[in-house]
């Protein structure tokens, strides 16, 4: 099976979404045991660094650009879903004690529609 750029722009973003998650949830325990750790998990620049990468990995993997058309709405809406939950939490919208939630929520919603636009190109990849 080929590796062709929408797909390892899927994996990349399934990567990057787990990575996430491992910032939001691993970080804060493992700083308890190293201080190093802890600035890094409170780094706002983090959390901006995730988005600025996340963002155009999504529009790379679910935009075919032979015909300049997403591969399926759906999956756009989603990962516009998971991308703005993403930035409502970096930007501690409604407020900082949402923040974790939201980017967990927005990464989960990410990494689920890039996963269904992997198996969606896979099916279709058996199909052809």
């Amino acid at each position: 099976m080929k590796m062709t750029l929408a797909r390892a722009m899927d994996a990349s973003a399934i990567g990057l979404s787990a990575l996430c998650l491992v910032h939001c949830l691993a970080l804060p325990a493992l700083a308890l045991a190293l201080p190093f750790l802890g600035a890094w998990a409170h780094a706002e620049w983090v959390h901006v660094a995730f988005i600025c990468a996340a963002a155009p990995i999504a529009l790379t993997a679910l935009v075919d650009w032979r015909t300049l058309r997403p591969h399926a709405w759906a999956f756009v809406a989603l990962a516009a879903l998971g991308l703005g939950l993403m930035l409502a939490g970096a930007l501690e919208v409604p407020s900082a004690g949402w923040e974790r939630p939201l980017t967990v929520i927005g990464g989960v919603i990410l990494a689920t529609a890039h996963i269904l636009n992997w198996r969606r190109r896979h099916a279709h990849h058996e199909c052809s």
